[in-house]
């Protein structure tokens, strides 16, 4: 099985990653929008005390779980129409 979903998921997430890190998002507002751990995190703690490379570890291994998601169903859509 290929995981071209996956690689591409994981880049978006690093992209997301590296805007935020660069400065251009400077209130964090596309960073936690688009990551899913950014949108749970302020359920349980205040998002300036968390730690930022676990939010960029958790965010791009986020969409590295999604992408593979992806790919494990496109996988089985094929094998039920082949069969």
């Amino acid at each position: 099985m290929r995981y071209p979903v996956t690689i591409v998921a994981t880049l978006i997430g690093l992209a997301l990653c590296l805007y935020n890190y660069t400065g251009y998002d400077p209130h964090n507002f596309v960073f936690f929008m688009f990551s899913v751990p950014g949108w749970f995190v302020d359920f349980f703690i205040d998002t300036h005390e968390v730690n930022v490379i676990l939010m960029y570890v958790l965010t791009i291994a986020s969409y590295a779980l999604i992408g593979l998601f992806c790919d494990w169903m496109i996988a089985r859509s094929r094998r039920r129409s082949h069969s």
